[in-house]
């Protein structure tokens, strides 16, 4: 499917005239699909490479070793999460995936916010958690200036979502799909959801799989080019605008049967406001995300 691109570069290095096109751009794209590829993000190549050389590198390890990064008591937010522990909001069948999270860490002595959980390092995989931490702020960085655009194209000050969104509890997953070994119960890897956040960045995955279901009901693949990520709205942002932007539903599939013995990678950043943000009268971000981590399995 042809989603919407839009070139963040207009935005952060435009004239005026660039800066409000794309702003217009994003923001019908956000309106009436809820995904949009965006090309010159800032997120640099050979950091997206080595990123995925170092997370196959990690599920490549053997099982026991990858249960040593498995915390009790995380609810999956940092460290590892081994295969089946997950599921879809309103689905008892587990997600066929197994993943690893990486939070946030306050650098630069911000008072009052929150006490994050720290992040599981792992040594078994060099360069590891070097990777992690660049590509988190990177990441970071980029879906701050695309929430200035969405802040200007909902009639705000570019700067709202900036002190919500700086230290707040963004999570970089990494997500891997193990090769198929036997008929599977369902078509999908990834049953159909919305994402929590406010909005998730996501590099090209290593295979196809993801689909969005359209306004009509279809469910349509989406790809993206080597040079874009592919960023959609999250449940947070359609919140805070009473469902002006629209959170879009979406799932993994299984690959065709001749695919099955090859496994799928992929890495969204999912960015969250700090918990303290509120998304109306009635829920703060970090209640909502509780609620919704208790629906899909990951806290009791």
């Amino acid at each position: 499917m042809n989603i919407p691109c839009v070139d963040l570069g207009r935005f952060t290095r435009g004239t005026p005239e660039d800066k409000a096109a794309f702003i217009g751009e994003l923001g019908r794209a956000f309106e009436e699909v809820g995904f949009v590829a965006v090309k010159n993000h800032g997120i640099a190549q050979p950091l997206i490479n080595q990123i995925y050389e170092v997370v196959q590198d990690f599920f490549s390890l053997p099982l026991e070793k990858k249960r040593g990064y498995e915390i009790a008591g995380l609810a999956g937010q940092r460290g590892y999460t081994s295969f089946g522990k997950e599921h879809a909001k309103g689905f008892d069948a587990p997600d066929l995936k197994e993943f690893y999270q990486y939070g946030q860490q306050v650098e630069d002595g911000e008072k009052g916010v929150e006490h994050y959980p720290p992040n599981v390092r792992v040594a078994a995989v060099n360069g590891f958690d070097q990777a992690f931490h660049e590509a988190y702020r990177a990441f970071e960085a980029s879906g701050t200036e695309l929430l200035r655009a969405i802040a200007r194209y909902l009639g705000l000050v570019e700067s709202y979502f900036d002190g919500f969104v700086h230290n707040g509890n963004s999570i970089l997953r990494a997500i891997h799909y193990p090769p198929i070994t036997q008929e599977p119960k369902s078509a999908v890897r990834a049953e159909q959801h919305e994402d929590i956040n406010l909005i998730t960045l996501l590099v090209g995955a290593s295979a196809d799989g993801l689909q969005i279901l359209t306004k009509q009901g279809d469910w349509l693949p989406v790809t993206s080019l080597p040079d874009q990520i592919v960023v959609n709205v999250g449940d947070m942002l359609q919140r805070l605008t009473n469902n002006r932007l629209r959170s879009t539903t979406h799932r993994v599939v299984n690959p065709p049967r001749e695919l099955w013995h090859t496994s799928r990678f992929s890495i969204p950043f999912f960015l969250h406001p700090k918990s303290s943000m509120r998304l109306d009268e009635d829920m703060t971000a970090g209640e909502y995300l509780d609620e919704r981590l208790r629906e899909i399995g990951l806290k009791k």
